[in-house]
């Protein structure tokens, strides 16, 4: 279970980098002229790792709801629940 919520606050600090990089896609003056280290390792947890961690850690915590564990004494809940609306638009984008 430590390990899921280790998961589950990576999957959140890459889903606002998620966040940053549709903000860069909308709004270019917020990424600089030339891509630093900065802008690809926002680009990269944005684009690749969100997505993913975000379906595996989701996964996880949807199971252990069907086999009604605990998981709300465990998780707090806003990390559940932002976790679970930054998957909406993610699975909406990635499907086009």
């Amino acid at each position: 279970m430590q390990n899921l919520i280790f998961f589950s606050r990576v999957a959140f600090i890459c889903n606002v980098c998620f966040v940053l990089v549709w903000g860069m896609k909308y709004y270019p003056h917020l990424s600089p002229g030339q891509p630093g280290e900065f802008v690809s390792l926002v680009l990269i947890l944005g684009v690749l790792i969100a997505f993913l961690l975000n379906c595996v850690v989701n996964g996880f915590i949807l199971a252990f709801m069907l086999r009604r564990k605990p998981v709300w004494k465990h998780f707090p809940r806003w990390l559940i629940i932002a976790n679970f609306l930054f998957l909406l638009p993610q699975i909406i984008l990635f499907a086009r």
